[in-house]
């Protein structure tokens, strides 16, 4: 049931007297990795998202000193994904639906003692979702900390490894997506069906399709494989550098908010 987390790391095996015993509560982190069931191309599975926050969250806490703290709390599959629903097997949640499962878990935690949250978020349609849920906990309960954080975010080498035309335009499903699968789990890769598609974007336009000044878009207006990037150039090789790099900028996130406190107090 743990799947890539060690065991002793994964919150379900615990039992309500361990959770009752466990000292200083309040700085205990725990993580909710939130991924989605969606179209990642003709090559790769639907539970990417998942399976890549499982996989570097797992890496991260082996690696992470066994005084610091935390738990992960099983994953949440499914998240909004309205933006893919025009492939088959897409599963979506409402931004509603979403915003209000993840309250709910975190007030639970919150009656149980607990006062970190981490959402760790792996798909890029939702952290707007993950954001809110953060802001309207904290107005809510004074003392809880929800930190809405994107598993790509952290300090990586990703970057390194990809074409500038890859950094700029592969978002979905492209190099870096597929090269990080093969080396997590590379029995459900078919690089044989692997595509390479980039949109046309208009040029010399400040709006783009994920950064600051961003226009609506869904994916069949950007791609009509579903992938957009280029996944023919990705490698294990690759994956396992971007597994190795991403699961140590988690370690350091994870010490990060052990070690906070908010502003104020």
């Amino acid at each position: 049931m743990h799947s890539f987390m060690p065991p002793t790391r994964f919150f379900p095996y615990l039992s309500w007297r361990d959770i009752q015993a466990m000292p200083d509560k309040p700085n205990v982190v725990l993580i909710l990795p939130v991924g989605a069931i969606e179209q990642h191309g003709p090559h790769l599975p639907l539970i990417v998202d998942a399976a890549i926050g499982e996989g570097v969250l797992g890496k991260a806490l082996s690696k992470l000193e066994p005084d610091i703290p935390a738990y992960a709390l099983p994953s949440l599959y499914y998240g909004k994904s309205n933006e893919h629903w025009h492939f088959p097997g897409t599963i979506t949640l409402s931004a509603q639906t979403l915003l209000s499962t993840i309250t709910e878990i975190a007030e639970s935690l919150y009656r149980a003692g607990f006062r970190k949250l981490i959402l760790m978020n792996s798909h890029g349609g939702q952290p707007q979702v993950m954001e809110i849920a953060a802001r309207d906990l904290r107005v809510k309960y004074e003392d809880l900390m929800v930190f809405p954080l994107f598993t790509w975010r952290v300090p990586h080498i990703t970057k390194e490894l990809l074409t500038p035309k890859e950094s700029q335009l592969g978002i979905h499903a492209g190099d870096a997506e597929t090269s990080l699968m093969l080396s997590i789990l590379p029995d459900q890769v078919k690089m044989d069906a692997a595509v390479a598609e980039y949109p046309d974007l208009p040029k010399d336009n400040l709006l783009t399709m994920d950064g600051r000044l961003q226009f609506g878009w869904v994916t069949r207006d950007l791609s009509q494989s579903g992938v957009v990037g280029d996944a023919t150039v990705a490698t294990k090789e690759k994956g396992d550098r971007i597994l190795e790099s991403l699961s140590d900028g988690w370690v350091q996130m994870i010490k990060d908010v052990y070690a906070f406190r908010q502003p104020g107090f």
